[in-house]
């Protein structure tokens, strides 16, 4: 009984009590309201007040409400979204549809045995899979983040190093090429930082990994490391730095982030890792953004296993990281789905196509912006630095000028200034058509001839396309027109734009103003 119980489902309840003990019983007619909530705590102030709250009362209205605000979401139903080290690739109309499945979502605490047992057997069966595409022997899908993730492996690190007599381990060394997230992570779960140093072609420096290493072998908890790295390469000497750090008596936690690349060819077991996180909502199809719903399971290398995250569910608490046993387990149907269908030969062809559309557009951008960094063998990983630190020094456009006019042609922006600041790292995947990254090049090629112009001095430095982007519709109609470039160039800059326009509903903010100033609101403090 809960708050959708009604009055007349709870007299079918007690008309079935009342047959079943052969009693007589009084039809309710009302339910009188009432808590156990003490007076001290129940809320005084309204609620609610915001218009929006207020305004829609027909699922007719609701349904254009909620309309508008999709029009205003750039997403992958119109263009490719590049974000470099995070993946964004198709959710699959079939992976999803058990979302929407009575089957898979309606489970209750007092679900029949056989349906339950039915989703313990889609976990096992899911976590098995990810054993073989990882090489580990054990894993836990308790983590409800890539994060969420980091933090549960260094967790179960911690615990086998207090297991053997060495809990005083608590440095972990970090790359600087390392997943954006690993030093938070490595900090909350109680260790100290060590960075090492990479060179001047991206790779971990190893003479300083070397040196750092021995440096503190003896505190020397782990070594967490991105595979592929962040900067977009392949490590040549991954083989030997996991050898290094075992060699101090530490373990290897490999960051999940770029599994888009291993997934078929390598695998952190493989390589020699002890620990990696997976991020489900990237590699595996889960849909990523707007802030969840993720998963970001570990798995583990044999001596690790019984230091997995338990759950206080099943009167194992150790390691705990989430409320649930299985973390976010419903939405474990989508990368079910995903690894089963695409099998094997999928699995393996979706990364060798991310790596070749990521070196696709590295070759056909190298004569212009050029990439910042390329393995020993010339190539990208999954993913590519786009150099524009030569365009700001040479016009003044810089990477945040391409990435807000990129909206101008309909493309969400790649990852900006990370992991090298005045860069652009882009990550196109395995789901867009060569149409589409030919397309995205194209822009590309085109908003380089606008910063020439702006080199060349034919378009003017402080009033041009690119530092005046976006362009949003009520610029473009406004009687006012103020620039020394046309209409027609701000707003449709070539023909395939004409076929698919998107407009964003405001113009360029300072968002760099925004986020160094935190300015908390409240909705009717300001006339």
């Amino acid at each position: 009984i809960d708050e959708t119980t009604d009055v007349p489902a709870v007299n079918i309840l007690l008309s079935i009590f009342a047959i079943a003990a052969g009693k007589d019983w009084e039809k309710i007619c009302e339910i009188p309201m009432g808590n156990n909530i003490s007076k001290s705590l129940k809320r005084q102030s309204a609620y609610l007040t915001h218009e929006v709250f207020n305004k829609y009362h027909t699922e007719t209205e609701m349904m254009r409400y909620i309309k508008r605000l999709d029009r205003k979401d750039v997403s992958l139903a119109h263009s490719m979204i590049s974000l470099g080290s995070c993946t964004m690739k198709l959710n699959a109309a079939a992976e999803m549809l058990p979302l929407s499945r009575p089957e898979f979502m309606n489970i209750h605490p007092l679900v029949p045995e056989d349906q339950a047992e039915g989703y313990r057997k889609l976990i096992d069966n899911l976590s098995d899979e990810l054993k073989t595409i990882t090489g580990f022997a054990g894993v836990s899908l308790q983590p409800n983040s890539g994060a969420a993730g980091e933090y549960a492996g260094l967790r179960v690190i911690r615990a086998y190093l207090e297991h053997i007599g060495q809990g005083h381990r608590n440095k972990v060394l970090i790359p600087a090429s390392a997943h954006g997230t690993n030093p938070a992570s490595a900090i909350q779960a109680g260790f100290a930082i060590v960075t090492c140093a990479c060179d001047a072609h991206g790779n971990v420096d190893m003479e300083d990994l070397r040196a750092k290493a021995e440096e503190n072998k003896n505190e020397l908890a782990a070594l967490m490391i991105t595979y592929p790295s962040t900067h977009g390469i392949f490590e040549t000497e991954i083989v030997e730095i996991c050898n290094i750090i075992h060699a101090c008596g530490a373990q290897v936690y490999m960051d999940g982030a770029n599994m888009n690349a291993q997934v078929g060819l390598t695998n952190p077991g493989f390589i020699g890792a002890d620990v990696c996180h997976l991020n489900l909502h990237k590699t595996f199809a889960s849909p990523h953004g707007g802030g969840g719903p993720g998963v970001g399971p570990i798995c583990v290398a044999e001596h690790l296993v019984p230091f997995l995250p338990g759950h206080v569910s099943f009167g194992n608490a150790a390691n705990e990281v989430s409320a649930a046993p299985f973390g976010s387990a419903g939405i474990l149907p989508i990368t079910y789905g995903y690894i089963r269908m695409m099998g094997a030969e999928g699995l393996t062809r979706a990364t060798k196509t991310a790596i070749l559309s990521a070196n696709y557009l590295a070759a056909c951008l190298q004569d212009t912006y050029g990439t910042v960094y390329r393995g020993v063998n010339g190539y990208v990983g999954h993913e590519m630095i786009l150099e524009c630190r030569n365009v700001h020094e040479e016009t003044g456009i810089s990477e945040n000028d391409i990435a807000k006019r990129l909206m101008d042609y309909g493309y969400h922006a790649p990852t900006l200034s990370f992991p090298v600041h005045g860069t652009l790292m882009i990550e196109p995947t395995e789901s867009e058509s060569l149409a589409e990254l030919d397309n995205f090049i194209h822009v590309m090629l085109n908003i380089w001839n606008e910063i020439q112009e702006v080199k060349e001095g034919k378009a003017d430095k402080t009033d041009n396309v690119l530092v005046n982007a976006p362009h949003p519709e009520y610029e473009i109609v406004s009687d006012k027109w103020e620039h020394s470039y046309t209409r027609e160039k701000a707003a449709y800059p070539i023909e395939s734009v004409r076929d698919n326009k998107f407009w964003v509903n405001v113009a360029r903010v300072d968002n760099t103003l925004g986020d160094r100033n935190l300015l908390p609101t409240c909705y009717g403090c300001f006339d």
